[in-house]
């Protein structure tokens, strides 16, 4: 076979992670109630992605040689509670093949400088948060238009005639 050959097979093989797994991730957001607004930050604060729910998010999941991704999602909306939920990457098995093949390329270099050693399960692609209703905005002063007929006695009796 051709060294030259050879030699590409083997720097293919040996960055197994990223081969098998990939360097970016979709993930699915949504809450209760939908339309809420979304803020995505990762780890160093620095927000990579806005929007509404229901929205669809790809996400790499390294962040820097030998770094894992985590990234922070925040969820609010007029009236509700704000919720955060957290994205956080975990190793990913197939770095490993890189020690089985003997590929120092892939273990050194290329799965730690693409991310791809670093994974998310397929449970965790699929961010949900319910907003609670804030209590202080149902207090809030608000406008009410009311027909005078539709009023009994005790409530007439109750207004105030505006000059």
């Amino acid at each position: 076979m051709n060294k030259k050959l050879l030699l590409l097979f083997m720097i293919c093989l040996s960055s197994c992670a990223t081969i098998f797994s990939g360097s970016k991730y979709t993930f699915t957001i949504n809450s209760t109630p939908s339309d809420s607004k979304i803020s995505v930050t990762n780890k160093k604060g620095i927000e990579v992605f806005t929007g509404n729910t229901p929205a669809v998010v790809r996400l790499k999941s390294g962040n820097g040689y030998f770094s894992r991704g985590r990234y922070t999602v925040r969820f609010s909306k007029p009236g509700y509670t704000d919720k955060v939920a957290a994205i956080d990457f975990r190793l990913n098995g197939w770095y490993f093949g890189n020690i089985l093949i003997g590929g120092a390329i892939g273990l050194l270099a290329v799965d730690p400088l693409t991310g791809g050693m670093w994974m998310v399960n397929r449970n965790d692609k699929l961010i949900y948060q319910k907003l609670d209703p804030n209590a202080a905005a149902s207090m809030e002063p608000s406008l009410k238009v009311i027909d005078f007929n539709s009023l009994n006695d005790q409530e007439k009796s109750a207004l105030v005639k505006i000059q």
